[in-house]
């Protein structure tokens, strides 16, 4: 395993990271345990959760998943092992009536703090910007959603971010599914008013998702805020299971929320361009999530690249890719591919609304 200091921080992350979203919805707390279990095996020290998981995100699920967690550390002694990251989200009901605002900081963070059983979180990331922008599925700007900061004050949530690392509670501070102008725009604030820097941006990336390389890619290798990709599969697509009209049973896009929640995944899942990529692994001796994962593990900005398994075949897979080197002919393939298909899990699905 990998490992690498996120942006200008002192935290020591592998370069696979592991996500949880599934933990308590899809996984019980023996199956997320045993994913635990042969993660840390691995040399994965690095782990991903939020408030509101497991997804789908319900007012009786919300914060299930870092139970899960806390009930693991409790019962293994290993939270030492590991590095904890979460999120926090809103405004939103299944936030318990909080907004995404700095009144509101200590209280979430207590609130992880607790149910994850300890008494510090290493990344606390802030899960989407409180403006409305054009993130998630949307390709282009869209200037009707820039016409409002819906109430954001940047500054506020770093002074906010800032009592909670004088208390001892955070160490490290990231965002996600964050612009490349709110990047700056919290390294600026950052800067100028001594406060805590952003280490990291939390979103999407893979090779069929890959906005972030247009120009956010410039800003994290400039700055040294690093990519924390996640859905590096697309949702499990890039494995190649949905080709033919499959669809395995308990998988994602089988649920009857899975396809709502990642639209812009599911309509590319019996995909000419999927089925390009998985036959490109084919070709070079890789399975198709092997190539998928060892892509999103070659990018130079990459901090971590979050994976999540519904089982521990899965994640055995994923792991195996750490060990994969693409070689150059592959990464020109691929580049082709890109250039053919720039991008397809993106698309105009209408306007991300941050405030629901």
């Amino acid at each position: 395993m990998q490992y690498r200091k996120l942006g200008t921080s002192d935290l020591n992350v592998s370069r696979i990271c592991l996500g949880t979203m599934t933990w308590g919805v899809q996984n019980t707390y023996e199956e997320a345990a045993a994913q635990m279990d042969l993660a840390l095996e691995h040399g994965v020290n690095f782990w991903d959760t939020a408030e509101i998981y497991p997804v789908p995100p319900t007012n009786d699920t919300a914060g299930r998943t870092e139970e899960i967690i806390g009930q693991w550390f409790e019962a293994t002694g290993r939270r030492d092992e590991v590095l904890i990251a979460t999120k926090m989200a809103g405004p939103a009901p299944l936030c318990r009536g909080r907004g995404l605002t700095p009144a509101d900081v200590e209280e979430a963070v207590d609130g992880s703090l607790k149910r994850l059983k300890t008494d510090v979180i290493d990344l606390y990331q802030l899960h989407w910007p409180q403006r409305q922008t054009n993130t998630f599925a949307q390709r282009d700007f869209q200037p009707f959603l820039h016409t409002s900061d819906c109430g954001e004050d940047i500054e506020g949530m770093l002074e906010a971010l800032g009592k909670m690392v004088e208390k001892g509670k955070i160490r490290e501070i990231g965002v996600s599914n964050e612009t490349s102008w709110g990047i700056m725009k919290y390294l600026k604030l950052a800067e100028e008013k001594g406060l805590p820097r952003i280490q990291s941006s939390q979103n999407p990336y893979s090779l069929l998702q890959r906005n972030w390389d247009t120009s956010t890619a410039e800003v994290a290798m400039q700055e040294r805020v690093d990519l924390l990709a996640y859905s590096p599969l697309a949702g499990g697509i890039l494995s190649g299971k949905y080709l033919d009209g499959m669809s395995p049973q308990g998988a994602r896009f089988d649920l009857p929320w899975g396809q709502g929640i990642m639209n812009r995944h599911y309509s590319n899942r019996d995909s000419v361009y999927v089925r390009q990529y998985v036959d490109l692994a084919k070709d070079h001796g890789l399975t198709p999530t092997q190539l998928a994962i060892a892509f999103v593990n070659s990018r130079p900005y990459l901090g971590s690249n979050i994976i999540g398994a519904t089982s521990v075949t899965q994640l055995e897979e994923i792991l195996s890719a750490e060990d994969v080197t693409l070689s150059e002919e592959v990464l020109d393939a691929i580049e082709e591919l890109h250039n053919a298909f720039p991008s397809p899990s993106l698309g105009r699905e209408g306007p991300s609304d941050n405030r629901r």
